[in-house]
């Protein structure tokens, strides 16, 4: 091989569709259902249909991406299971929006007609997602992909059903929902979001049925008073213990209505006076059940007035609260309205304020269920990192509510339950029965209601291997290995898997649950469309190439920590794409076969050392690996590569590579430098999956794809790469010395093609034998026309120093730099430097710049001064130095 088979610039884009095409046509991605590898499996976060790659899939798939391909380079069997979420509620929103363009809705289409209209949308659109993690790299089993509808997902679904209600755990009730308006569905508690509202407290009497006065209730939700049926306080609040047992008259209504004593109502809210509204509010709901209370539902599913509500009767709830406080002030019963923030739920998907409200909905009964999950995560079967996400999995566990698990929408799972209306006998079966059990009728009505699309996500770690039946992907994947996901859905999802896997498969679904952060915008706000800040991951592939893309992720990706994204980071990180593949070029130019068992007699220092650092740049990214370290894994490489390999090994040798062909010290240093370059390309691969590729075909004596390649810990020959401590200590010394000199070249302003004199002086005899035996390798990277090494003595004049382990080095000066130039040019220099210090330490003192402008701004300038100070105090020592020099 030879420099004219690798381009002079690496150009990504023809590069990743090529292997791609290579990596699935030869099948690398596929797991085996038996084998005698150890098993590694982790099943994807399943993207919904709608979905297109954001920042979120971006981080998480090249996450669960590195992690399988560096457990195949391993030797493991590993699945990677992929697949889709149909994603009811938001699907069908999409493909409405759809058909309304024609004028169309799914009301006029009819339930089939629509899903099949869906179904259609689906096939057209629905994986858009997947041919987008191709172009991240994703290396998933495609072979296998699932979708939540399947034909199998849906067997396991209604089996999960059926079992459930027969064991008492699904029940059908009343019960108060968070329900969307405008989806015209019910909510889980996880599906609404809360924003804090600038909203207002009414303040509003309600007369006493004796005459003696009227109690005062607070509300931020006039509108449901028109559904009261009491008013509560607490025992315990002094204020209301003289008013015995009287009704209360609810204004604008007449309705009488109880007053009760209930410990659940806060004495420091309001007046403590609690307005109780069974069918509007989840809490009043249970104290309307505690007490026995009237239900009276006055808003409807549409967020209309019903009937109940009188003369309000039709009103859009927002429309009929303005009515209401109008009412109130006309008849005297409004006392206040004060400012009031507080929290407002809305619906994830749409945005609309929800409304609790009464409704006959299905739940699974999520406490018993809890109860194992809790346990598996208190004994270590499955482990949550961060462990910090274990406190707030536990507190939401602990505090669990039945799960509502029925939706008024058309796409999704359709309940597997039936009512007879003969005899009102409710069915609940895998298959459709023809007649009921219970009066032989045939006239069978199934539940137009479908499940919460979590319900079939939360069965997805063993349903899409196979599960109802014993398949043998169950019996070699299931528990998997590892789930990667972002903290948002720890409980809407991963909570839930958790419970079933151990109620179905009796084991947890997953060893580990790693929990990734946020990927933030470069000053650590959330990326949002309304901000303008979002960074789309397929426009930064298709700029800077996919694997500097995903470089950047994991460089950045440490553990309880948010990512600070920014394209000009993933810009860095293409440079050293570009750094890894010039290197790779300089190399090819110098080996033409594969490399030959490593003559340790008659390697180099430099050889010594680099594979020293080799081995311990392997453990060291093996060890990171395996306990989610992505950054220190990434960054030791970067630095491995960068600055040990690149500026340091590739530059000492460079002399032997030019030097006498076929010595033994030539061959010698051929062989470590093709080992080093075959094993520091496999651990990149993980990270850097294309170009890697695309070098091991250059790289002589490879075989196939490097996704077959073993890594450098696991290789028959491993053992032959020892630590060499010694070997590092002295190349750390020589570093310092070159390193120390180039400082001096560059501070004193003297050109790269100045050769300079240096003096080295140690009081140790041992030290000035190592530098002297390595000195060829100083006067060459140092660019030295004379190098010294000796006793201390006289200290040379004109000389800059600087102090490095055990000796000093002087640099001569004299006749390399005009001292009076110099001199000149600092003190230009600091002047230049004094005004701009000047005019910032002025904006800084500018009370109205810090009040009003943009933090990321101040931080910015504030940032900017502190880089000139220290460039001015480093400018000033070195005219002090220059002055000194020329005193001499």
């Amino acid at each position: 091989m030879n420099s004219g088979l690798i381009e002079k610039g690496y150009e990504p884009h023809d590069v990743e569709k090529r292997w791609y095409k290579y990596w699935e046509e030869e099948h690398l991605f596929a797991a085996d259902d038996k084998s005698d590898k150890k098993s590694y499996s982790i099943v994807i976060p399943p993207p919904n249909v709608t979905g297109v790659l954001h920042m979120g899939h971006a981080l998480n798939n090249t996450m669960q991406d590195i992690l399988c391909r560096y457990r195949r380079l391993r030797g493991d069997n590993v699945l990677w299971m992929p697949g889709t979420d149909h994603a009811g509620i938001a699907t069908q929103n999409v493909v409405e929006k759809s058909l309304a363009k024609d004028g169309i809705n799914r009301q006029q289409l009819g339930r089939e007609k629509f899903i099949e209209e869906v179904w259609k949308w689906r096939e057209e659109y629905g994986n858009a997602i997947i041919g987008q993690l191709k172009r991240l790299g994703a290396s998933c089993d495609w072979q296998r992909e699932r979708f939540t509808m399947d034909e199998g997902l849906s067997k396991a679904v209604r089996k999960v059903f059926v079992k459930l209600h027969e064991d008492g755990l699904i029940y059908r009730g009343n019960y108060i929902i968070n329900w969307c308006p405008r989806c015209r569905t019910a909510l889980s508690d996880l599906e609404v979001e809360h924003e804090e509202h600038e909203g207002l407290l009414y303040y509003i009497k309600y007369p006493l049925s004796d005459g003696s006065g009227a109690l005062t209730v607070a509300t931020t939700r006039p509108e449901t008073m028109l559904g009261d049926t009491a008013v509560a306080v607490n025992p315990d609040d002094e204020r209301y213990m003289h008013i015995k047992d009287v009704d209360v008259e609810l204004p604008l209504v007449g309705r009488m209505m109880p007053l009760i004593r209930d410990k659940y109502v806060e004495t420091s809210f309001g007046t403590g006076a609690l307005k109780v509204t069974p069918a509007h509010d989840p809490n009043d709901f249970e104290i309307g059940r505690r007490h026995k209370l009237d239900v009276v539902k006055v808003i409807d599913d549409d967020g209309r007035m019903t009937a109940e509500a009188g003369k309000f009767e039709g009103l859009e709830r927002f429309e009929c609260r303005k009515a209401v406080v109008a009412a109130l002030k006309e008849t005297g019963a409004l006392e206040k309205i004060e400012k009031y923030d507080h929290g407002v739920g809305h619906c994830y998907r749409c945005k609309t304020v929800v409304e609790p409200n009464l409704s006959k909905q299905w739940f699974v009964k999520a406490a018993p269920l809890a109860e194992k999950a809790i346990e598996a995560v208190k004994d270590g079967r499955t482990r949550i990192i961060p462990d910090t996400w274990s406190k707030t999995y536990f507190e939401w566990m602990y505090n669990i509510r039945d799960w509502c698990i029925s939706r008024q929408i058309w796409w999704g799972h359709r309940i597997p339950a039936w009512s007879c209306s003969d005899c009102d006998q409710v069915i609940v079966s895998e298959e459709t029965p023809s007649t009921c059990p219970g009066c032989s009728g045939g006239n069978l009505v199934q539940e137009t209601d479908v499940l919460d699309t979590w319900f079939s996500s939360a069965l997805w770690p063993f349903s899409t291997m196979g599960w109802p039946e014993e398949t043998p992907l169950l019996k070699t994947f299931y528990p998997t290995t590892v789930l990667i996901t972002g903290f948002d859905i720890l409980f809407f999802w991963v909570a839930r898997m958790m419970m079933m896997g151990l109620y179905f498969m009796k084991d947890i679904p997953f060893k580990d649950v790693y929990v990734h952060a946020l990927v933030r915008d470069e000053q650590g706000k959330k990326m949002s469309k309304s901000k303008g800040n979002v960074i789309d991951p397929l426009e930064m592939i298709e700029k800077y190439g996919t694997d500097a893309f995903r470089f950047t992720l994991a460089v950045f990706a440490a553990q309880g920590r948010d990512i600070k994204m920014s394209e000009n980071r993933i810009d860095g990180y293409r440079h050293f794409i570009n750094k890894i593949w010039n290197s790779v070029r300089f190399a090819l130019m110098h080996i033409s076969s594969p490399g030959k068992e490593i003559d340790f007699e008659h390697i180099s220092l430099a050889d010594r050392w680099i594979l020293s650092r080799l081995k311990r740049i392997t453990m060291s990214v093996a060890d990171s690996l395996d306990a989610y370290k992505f950054n220190e894994s990434a960054s030791d490489l970067y630095n491995f590569v960068w600055h040990e390999f690149c500026d340091w090994y590739l530059e000492a040798i460079k002399p032997v590579l030019y030097g006498k062909k076929g010595s033994n010290a030539h061959d010698a240093t051929l062989s470590v430098l093709w080992r080093v370059l075959r094993d520091t390309i496999v651990l990149l691969h993980p990270f850097i999956p294309f170009v890697t590729e695309e070098i091991w075909h250059k790289l002589p004596g490879t075989q196939g794809s490097i996704m077959k390649a073993v890594f450098p810990i696991d290789q028959p020959d491993a053992e032959s790469i020892a630590d060499d401590s010694e070997a590092e200590e002295v190349m750390e010394r020589i570093i310092e010395i070159i390193t120390s000199t180039r400082n001096i070249r560059g501070e004193m302003n003297i050109p790269p093609s100045s050769l300079l004199a240096v003096i080295v002086q140690s009081p140790d005899l041992e030290t000035r034998r190592t530098i002297e035996q390595h000195r060829e390798m100083i006067i060459d990277l140092a660019r030295l026309e004379s190098f010294t090494v000796e006793e201390p003595g006289v200290r040379p004049k004109a000389a800059a120093t600087a102090i490095v382990d055990n000796a000093i080095i002087f640099v001569l000066l004299e006749g390399v730099v005009d001292f009076s130039k110099e001199a000149g040019r600092l003190e230009k220099e600091i002047g230049k430097l004094d005004k701009e210090l000047f005019a910032i330490s002025k904006k800084l003192e500018n009370r109205g710049f810090l009040d009003k402008a943009p933090k990321d701004v101040v931080a910015k300038v504030k940032a900017r001064f502190k880089d000139l100070t220290e460039k001015q105090e480093k400018t000033k020592k070195n005219l002090e130095r220059v002055k000194e020099f020329q005193g001499n």
